[in-house]
């Protein structure tokens, strides 16, 4: 099909791919075609700053989505290459088939409960393709492994893993008080090999991956602690940084946190909200647990995660500790 195109060096091929998305100048119905060291760039206009040219391209042939198929869209997260299918989705041995042909999924499960109990795990079965339930899940360029019948875990954090590295520094003591199989702790260390992480798990199967995961991403900076965040931070008193990532029951934690975070370091404080009053009732209660024990708190920032059930949401609160 004949297109406007631009011609760059295959060196700054994905920069200049990336800058065009965000312009939404990129025609993504036809291919980028490679032309000895250059790219050949198909776009929908004219592009000050480069020579617009005329040439031929193939046609992108768009493989159909699940949705597609099916005729509506299934409840699954993918994690590695194992989907895992809501408990409450119709269909499910029908819906697994079609995932099975999709995005490099070798086994689909299902979820049987939702997440619950001391470790915070679910019960899974599996509904096809092969027998497992271990994978090996990539994500901000590290890599985790992990069995999703053993350990709780979402690729729908990806976005605010990376967010709350973003806010680290080098030399900075953060404390990950629920850490599971790593992807908060292992993503900041691998990013600020200068900082020291302390990452606690009560789940030994979590911290057993979470031992894997540290040698698998080569992090030196990872001290792990396995138990209750409550008996094995008694020692910490200089925290710059603690990430509270247990959404249902970290507000029974803060004690513990406001016990080792320095004077204004920063919790990462996650909860599940009504979307009647998402941020107002739980920062009224962080600040009465901080009267308790003669400190101010100062919200520097609240969001909202994702949608965690009708009318319900996760979301995050970063609080400056004064």
């Amino acid at each position: 099909m004949e297109s406007l195109y631009i011609r760059v060096s295959k060196n700054i091929g994905e920069q200049t791919r990336r800058a065009l998305t965000e312009i939404e100048a990129i025609d993504n119905d036809l291919k980028i075609k490679r032309e000895y060291d250059d790219l050949l760039i198909p776009v929908l206009r004219h592009i000050e700053g480069y020579e617009t040219c005329i040439g031929d391209f193939e046609n992108v042939i768009k493989d159909l989505s699940p949705a597609d198929i099916l005729g509506f869209s299934p409840a699954y997260e993918q994690i590695g290459d194992i989907a895992i299918i809501d408990r409450h989705q119709p269909k499910a041995q029908e819906v697994a088939q079609v995932l099975l042909k999709q995005n490099r999924i070798k086994t689909v499960l299902q979820a049987e409960t939702s997440v619950s109990g001391e470790y915070r795990t679910r019960s899974v079965s599996i509904l096809a393709g092969e027998k497992r339930t271990e994978t090996m899940y990539r994500e901000n360029e590290c890599r985790y492994l992990l069995d999703l019948s053993k350990v709780y875990f979402t690729p729908r954090l990806s976005t605010e893993r990376a967010r709350i590295a973003d806010k680290i520094h080098d030399g900075e003591i953060v404390v990950d008080m629920f850490a599971g199989v790593g992807p908060f702790s292992i993503l900041i260390a691998k990013k600020f090999p200068s900082a020291h992480v302390i990452a606690i798990d009560k789940n030994p199967d979590a911290v057993r991956y979470l031992k894997e995961n540290v040698l698998l991403n080569r992090v030196k900076n990872v001290e792990i602690r396995e138990g209750d965040s409550r008996d094995v931070l008694k020692d910490i008193k200089e925290a710059d940084h603690v990430i509270m990532n247990l959404p249902h029951s970290a507000i029974e934690f803060l004690d513990v946190a406001f016990g080792i975070v320095k004077k204004k370091g920063i919790i990462h404080f996650y909860a599940i909200a009504h979307e009647n009053d998402l941020f107002d009732s739980i920062l009224k209660k962080i600040g009465d647990i901080a009267g308790k024990y003669g400190l101010q708190i100062l919200p520097i920032d609240k969001r909202i995660v994702r949608p965690y059930a009708p009318y319900q949401f996760n979301i995050c609160i970063d609080i400056q500790v004064l």
